[in-house]
């Protein structure tokens, strides 16, 4: 194990109460295998989980899935963890959202509800999530407004919306959005399985990122806008959850704990779960979470970078999906002997006959089937 000598507390506690969802999202970040993860911890299991969470230091909470909002005792959760002294956060499709269901919310005290878009047209919207959902979820975001919550939406870019991002900009301020963060898609679990339909092109990029720009500055009194860049495009790789271990503690609807969400695909490592040790074991003790932490893991050519304090070797699940070993440096990086992977996407995206392949849905029986292999495919480039 390589931890740095004094580890602090994890700020962020991220309670992904269940893989079950009503949407069949094509750039899902949920397990390709969510499927065979059908346990989930009863209601006392994340009543404890809290109380740890909190007692180890972290601050805020967020409830996501799947879908949150098919756990019963979502309320319950959401009660505890506020007297508990979190900062609470939903993100939910609002799928299930009613009036009674937002006024318990209200009571239990949720600090915030972050709404997912898919689109600014209910033809793409529902097509994406191969669901009917787009009038639903105009309804709750009024229904939100309404109760006084601030309106945060959410919208996952890739090429088949971001030549709309100027009307999904105007959607948002419809609605009375204080927040929207525009987050191009970054590719891993079901975002991988279909890259080559969903990267956007150089072009397509630049000319979005300008018309947010603009946006930016039109609506500047009244929205924050956060157009997150793709780091296939950036070309330099970010920390991995600003640091693996530094600030996120994810607990998984079967209870196990993870330093992201992703990381459970990661061979070799074991990561433990809450119905066996208590999250201060997870969070100080174990394998999982200290590996990666600080930078005595690393390789060349990571070791000897005078970037590496600043992103820690970038994305262990992206090294390990793109170069098939997670001790490598992540592919995004140009100095890693695996970037002609990322740059073959990046040109592939420039040639429309590649975006002609099927999408593959989010889906119960294509998890299973797809479970059955060794790990992810990986998308040749």
């Amino acid at each position: 194990m390589n931890a740095p000598a004094k580890i602090g507390p994890p700020m962020w506690l991220l309670a992904e109460v269940t893989y079950r969802c009503p949407l069949h999202c094509v750039f899902c970040y949920n397990p390709v295998d969510f499927a065979k993860h059908e346990t989930e911890l009863s209601t006392e299991d994340w009543l404890r989980v809290l109380r740890e969470g909190r007692e180890l230091g972290a601050v805020q909470c967020g409830f996501s899935g799947g879908e949150p909002l098919l756990r019963d005792d979502l309320e319950i959760l959401i009660g505890e963890a506020r007297q508990l002294g979190y900062y609470t956060n939903l993100i939910t499709s609002g799928v299930g959202l009613t009036e009674q269901r937002l006024d318990a919310f209200k009571a239990a005290g949720l600090d915030h509800i972050q709404l997912s878009f898919q689109d600014s047209t209910k033809e793409v919207n529902d097509f994406l999530t191969h669901t009917r959902t787009f009038d639903l979820k105009q309804k709750v975001g009024e229904m939100i407004k309404a109760r006084g919550w601030p309106m945060v939406m959410n919208v996952v870019i890739h090429r088949l919306n971001i030549d709309h991002i100027g009307r999904i900009i105007e959607m948002a301020d419809a609605l009375g959005a204080e927040y929207l963060e525009l987050a191009n898609a970054q590719y891993y679990s079901w975002a991988l399985l279909n890259r080559d339909q969903l990267m956007p092109s150089r072009e397509q990029l630049r000319r979005a990122e300008a018309i947010t720009n603009e946006w930016k500055e039109k609506l500047a009194e009244r929205m924050r806008i956060l157009f997150v860049v793709p780091d296939y495009h950036e070309g330099k790789p970010k920390k991995c959850m600003n640091g693996w271990g530094n600030v996120f503690l994810t607990v998984t609807p079967d209870g196990t704990a993870l330093p992201c969400h992703t990381a459970r695909m990661l061979p070799g490592l074991s990561f433990p779960n809450v119905r066996d040790s208590s999250l201060r074991e997870i969070w100080h003790e174990s394998e999982g979470f200290n590996h990666y932490r600080g930078t005595g893991w690393m390789k060349q050519p990571c070791r000897d970078c005078d970037k590496k304090e600043e992103d820690l070797g970038g994305c262990r699940c992206q090294a390990y999906l793109l170069a098939g070993d997670a001790d490598a440096a992540d592919p995004v990086c140009p100095k890693s002997p695996h970037h002609e992977i990322v740059s073959s996407a990046l040109e592939n995206a420039e040639n429309p006959v590649r975006q002609a392949q099927p999408l593959i849905f989010r889906d119960p029986k294509e998890s299973r089937r797809l479970s059955r292999k060794a790990k992810t495919p990986v998308p040749s480039a």
